[in-house]
C-alpha cells in the first residue's frame, strides 16, 4: 500500500502539508545563495560532508587535541615541570614532614594523592580537557553541530538513532556522565537505551581521549586501527541493540541556523566554564582514587583484584602490570587512561600492546559516575546489563585485535 514504511510516509506528508501552507501565506524572492550558505549545503551532503567532518576531525582533534595539546604541552608539563621540579620537591620537602612510611605513601608514594592523584589531574587531564573543549567550543559556535545532525541522521537510523542522538554523543566526547544525563532529551526509550549503551561502550571522555592520541600520535597505523576498531564496534553494536530491541523508528527535524564566523569571546567563555566544571570535579576524584588505592594497598585488596584481572589481561597479550590500569578506570576513564600513559613511558609496552590496550580502556566499563548514572536514569536490571556487556566486549574484541595482529605477523 505505501512505498516507504508508514512513519516515513507520515513524515513525508506532514511536510507536503507545510510546504503547502508556506506557498499560500509566504512570498518567496529568488536570489542566489551565499557563500556561507553554499558551504552549509556541503556540509550536510554525503558527498562531501563527511569529507569536511574529516578534515575537522584531523586538524582539530588528531593535530590541535591529539599532536599539541597531548604531545608537546603535556610532556612540557609532564616532564619538564612536574617530573623534574614539582614531584621531587614534594618529595623532599614532605619526607622529612612526615615521618610514618604508612602516611608517605598516602600522599607521596607511588599511588600518592599528590605524586599520582594531583599530577594526573593537573599535568595530565586539565591540559587535555582545556584543548578539547576550546577545539569544541569553536566547532559549536560555527554552528556546525546541527549541519552535523543532518550529515548524520540517515546513518543513525540504521542504529535505531536519529541526527537528535548527535547532540549526545558529541558531548560524550567531553563527559559521557554529562551525556547520559542528556539522553532524557531522546524521545522513546529505546533510543535512549541504545544511546546509552553506545555512550558507555564506545565513546570516549575528553580526557581520555586525549591520552590515547597522545599515546599513538607516534604510532599513525594504530591509530587508523583504533578508530577503525571503535566505529565498527558503534556501528555494529548499535546495530544489533537496533534489532533486538522493540520500537518505532525515530524521526527528526531541526532548524539549521546560519553559519558565522566563532566569537572570540563566546569560545573563552565557554572554554573557561566548561573546563572550570571539569576540573574541579574530577580533582576530588581524583584524590579520592588515591586514597582508596592507598587503603586497597593496606588492606591488600587492591593486590587480589590485580590478581584477579591478571589472567584476563595475558589473554588480550599484555603485561600483568597492565591489571592495574582497568582497576583506574573503573574509577575514572581518565584515570585509567594516564595509568595507561604511565606505563607506556614506562617502556612496558609494544606498539601492539599499546593498540590492544587502547582498545580495551575505550571499550571498557564505564567509571563509577556514568555507572551510577545509568543505573539511576535506566534502572538496576538495564544499568548492570550494559556494564556487564560491555565488560565482555572491550576484553573480546581487544582478543581478536591481539589474535588478527600476531597472525597476520604485524609489529606496530
Amino acid at each position: 500500500l505505501y512505498v516507504y514504511p508508514i512513519e516515513y510516509e507520515i513524515a513525508l506528508r506532514r511536510r507536503e502539508e507545510v510546504e503547502d501552507i508556506i506557498r499560500k501565506v509566504i512570498k518567496i524572492q529568488e536570489k542566489k545563495p551565499s557563500l556561507a550558505e553554499k558551504i552549509s549545503l556541503l556540509m550536510m551532503n554525503p558527498f562531501t560532508g563527511f569529507p569536511f567532518l574529516f578534515l575537522i576531525l584531523y586538524f582539530g582533534l588528531y593535530k590541535f587535541v591529539g599532536v599539541f595539546g597531548a604531545g608537546i604541552v603535556v610532556n612540557f608539563i609532564e616532564n619538564t615541570i612536574y617530573d623534574q621540579r614539582i614531584n621531587p620537591f614534594l618529595i623532599k620537602i614532605l619526607s622529612e614532614l612526615i615521618p610514618v612510611k604508612i602516611f608517605q605513601d598516602l600522599v607521596i608514594g607511588e599511588y600518592g594523592i599528590l605524586t599520582l592523584g594531583l599530577r594526573y589531574a593537573v599535568a595530565l587531564i586539565l591540559p587535555l580537557v582545556t584543548f578539547f573543549f576550546l577545539f569544541f567550543s569553536v566547532v559549536e559556535d560555527t554552528g556546525y553541530l546541527p549541519r552535523l545532525a543532518m550529515l548524520i541522521d540517515r546513518t543513525f537510523k540504521k542504529i535505531g538513532l536519529s541526527g537528535r542522538a548527535v547532540i549526545p554523543m558529541v558531548l560524550g566526547f567531553g563527559c559521557v556522565t554529562m551525556a547520559t544525563l542528556v539522553t532524557r532529551t531522546l524521545p522513546t526509550r529505546r533510543e535512549r537505551i541504545i544511546a546509552t549503551m553506545l555512550l558507555a561502550l564506545a565513546v570516549p571522555c575528553s580526557a581520555q581521549l586525549g591520552v590515547i592520541l597522545a599515546l599513538l600520535g607516534g604510532h599513525p597505523e594504530a591509530m587508523v586501527i583504533w578508530v577503525g576498531v571503535i566505529i565498527l564496534v558503534f556501528l555494529f553494536i548499535g546495530f544489533l541493540t537496533a534489532r533486538v530491541l522493540p520500537g518505532e523508528r525515530p524521526s527528526f527535524y531541526i532548524e539549521i541556523p546560519p553559519l558565522r564566523i566563532p566569537n572570540l569571546k563566546n569560545i573563552v567563555v565557554k572554554t573557561y566554564v566548561r573546563v572550570k566544571w571539569y576540573f574541579w570535579e574530577i580533582l576530588p576524584l581524583f584524590i579520592l582514587a588515591s586514597g582508596l588505592i592507598w587503603l586497597g594497598k593496606l588492606t591488600r585488596l587492591f593486590d587480589f583484584l590485580i590478581f584477579l584481572l591478571k589472567n584476563p589481561v595475558k589473554m588480550i597479550g599484555l603485561p600483568e602490570e597492565a591489571a592495574r590500569i582497568f582497576i583506574f578506570g573503573f574509577f575514572r576513564r581518565d584515570y585509567g587512561a594516564a595509568g595507561l600513559y604511565d606505563l607506556h613511558k614506562g617502556g612496558l609496552l609494544t606498539g601492539n600492546q599499546l593498540l590492544v590496550a587502547c582498545i580495551a580502556l575505550t571499550l571498557f566499563l564505564p567509571c563509577i559516575a556514568q555507572f551510577l548514572i545509568n543505573l539511576k536514569e535506566r534502572g538496576w536490571r538495564t544499568g548492570i546489563s550494559i556494564s556487564l556487556f560491555t565488560l565482555l566486549v572491550s576484553f573480546g574484541i581487544a582478543f581478536l585485535v591481539n589474535l588478527v595482529l600476531n597472525m597476520l605477523g604485524i609489529k606496530l
